[in-house]
C-alpha cells in the first residue's frame, strides 16, 4: 500500500505543478517535497515525472499515481462528510423483527423513506432465534424480541406488549366450549400451531387436544394473508396484536374475548456499547411508536 502522506505531496505537486508553490501549499520545505517524490518512485518502482528545463511532465506511471491520490483524497472526504453530519436521513438500517410486528411497522418506515431518497432501510421478518444471531453477527442494526435478550454483547430496552387473539368472523359468536371453536375450522400457519398450544390449551384445558388434532380448514404462510379467510367467515385463527392490527379488512374480524389472556413482551435490542448513527435512533422511535398502537 503507497504511503499516504507521500502520495497527498505529490498529488499536491501534480496540482500546483512546481516545487515551490506544493511546498508552500504544504506548509513544507522544498527539499521535503523533494524526498518524498523520491520515495515515493522507490516505492513504486518507477519515475513519476520527467523534467523539462525548470518544469516536469507527468509520466504514465505519475498520471496513474495521480488519478489515485485524488481518488483517496475523494474517499476520505466523503468519508469526514458522513462522520461530521451524521445524517438521520442518509444512509442504511437493517430491522429485524416478527411478520406480524413487521406488517405494522413497514407503514410507518415507509411515510419516512418517501421522505428521505438517501435512506435505505431493510426489513426483514424472522423467527426470533435468527433475530438474536443476526444482532450479534452485526447484520441488523436493530432486532424486536419476545424476551429479554439477557446477552452481554446485547442491550434491550422494553417497549410494550401484544396481546395473542383469537380471531373469528365479525358477528360470531364466542365458543363456549372447545367443540364450538373447533367446528369453525382452524386457519393454519407457521406460528399457529404453537399459538393454539399457548391460548387454546390455556382457556380450554379439559378439551383441547394439542395443536396436531385440530380440525384444519386452510392454511396460509403469508403473514398478510392469514387473516383473509377469517374476514370472509371462513374458520378461525389465532395471531398478536400486531397483525390484526396491519390487516387492511379488520373490521370484519372480531377479536374473541378468552377468560385468560396470553401476552407477548416485546423488546428492542441492539448491540451493546456502539455509538448508534442518528438514522438508527430515529428508527428506534419509529419501532417505538409502533408498539404504542398496541396498548
Amino acid at each position: 500500500m503507497l504511503n499516504a502522506t507521500w502520495l497527498e505531496t505529490f498529488t499536491a505537486l501534480c496540482e500546483a505543478g512546481h516545487f515551490t508553490r506544493a511546498a508552500e501549499r504544504l506548509h513544507m520545505t522544498q527539499p521535503g517535497v523533494s524526498q518524498h517524490l523520491k520515495k515515493l518512485e522507490a516505492q513504486v518502482g518507477q519515475k513519476l515525472i520527467t523534467w523539462q528545463g525548470k518544469s516536469f511532465t507527468l509520466t504514465p506511471a505519475g498520471e496513474a499515481v495521480f488519478a489515485l491520490g485524488l481518488s483517496r483524497r475523494a474517499e476520505e472526504k466523503r468519508l469526514r462528510d458522513a462522520i461530521e453530519t451524521d445524517d438521520r436521513d442518509a444512509g442504511p438500517v437493517h430491522i429485524a423483527c416478527s411478520g406480524s410486528f413487521a406488517m405494522l411497522l413497514y407503514p410507518i418506515l415507509l411515510e419516512w423513506m418517501q421522505s428521505a431518497p438517501e435512506l435505505s432501510v431493510h426489513l426483514q421478518a424472522a423467527p426470533q432465534a435468527d433475530i438474536l444471531a443476526g444482532l450479534l453477527e452485526g447484520r441488523f442494526d436493530l432486532g424486536v424480541l419476545g424476551t429479554d435478550p439477557d446477552h452481554a454483547r446485547l442491550e434491550a430496552q422494553h417497549i410494550g406488549r401484544e396481546e395473542l387473539c383469537l380471531l373469528l368472523p365479525a358477528g360470531a359468536a364466542p365458543p363456549a366450549t372447545f367443540a364450538d371453536l373447533d367446528a369453525h375450522g382452524f386457519i393454519a400457519h407457521p406460528d399457529g400451531y404453537a399459538y393454539a398450544d399457548d391460548l387454546l390449551k390455556l382457556n380450554f384445558p379439559e378439551d383441547y387436544p394439542g395443536a396436531d388434532r385440530l380440525r384444519l380448514r386452510g392454511s396460509v404462510n403469508q403473514i398478510g394473508q392469514i387473516p383473509a379467510p377469517v374476514a370472509k367467515g371462513i374458520g378461525y385463527t389465532l395471531l398478536p396484536r400486531s397483525g390484526v392490527e396491519a390487516f387492511a379488512d379488520k373490521a370484519q374480524l372480531s377479536v374473541v374475548p378468552l377468560p385468560k389472556r396470553r401476552w407477548h413482551e416485546l423488546w428492542l435490542a441492539s448491540r451493546r456499547g456502539r455509538s448508534a448513527p442518528a438514522r438508527v435512533l430515529h428508527t428506534q422511535e419509529m419501532i417505538a411508536e409502533a408498539a404504542r398502537q398496541l396498548r
